[in-house]
């Protein structure tokens, strides 16, 4: 079980990344809930994964996030990875600057039946916002 929840969430990731409906549907619970402090609007279900999707990719192109780690614990699969991309779109209230973006991420998944149920996100938005030039480094 533990392998297939690792497989599930690197597998999320691509998903993330191609914007892929089909597997959304298939792979995140309809009471699926993300708790992310960076973010203004709520992220419940596969619909609000695909709003978050659209706010990134509407802000970013080549998103790419690679994974450096996944350390799995009973129904828990911790995610240590980078999330990158051109800032080519507005972004939280941004306008497009072309710069790009690299940023540490961590994010907590929880799996129950074999679908994604919750999901915390701590990502480094203070760097992302000084790779943007919108803060003073």
């Amino acid at each position: 079980m533990t392998e297939d929840n690792r497989r599930l969430v690197r597998a999320y990731f691509d998903a993330f990344r191609d914007c892929d409906d089909a597997w959304w549907d298939a792979n995140i619970a309809p009471d699926f809930v993300r708790h992310d402090p960076g973010l203004d609007f709520e992220v419940r279900g596969p619909a609000g994964v695909r709003k978050l999707a659209a706010v990134l990719h509407g802000g970013l192109s080549d998103i790419a996030m690679p994974v450096d780690e996944l350390i799995a614990e009973g129904d828990c699969i911790l995610a240590r990875l980078r999330f990158q991309g051109r800032h080519t779109g507005e972004f939280q209230g941004l306008p497009a600057t072309g710069q790009h973006v690299d940023i540490v991420v961590m994010d907590l998944f929880q799996v129950a039946d074999g679908r994604l149920v919750e999901h915390w996100a701590l990502m480094d938005n203070l760097t992302m916002l000084k790779q943007l030039g919108a803060v003073d480094t």
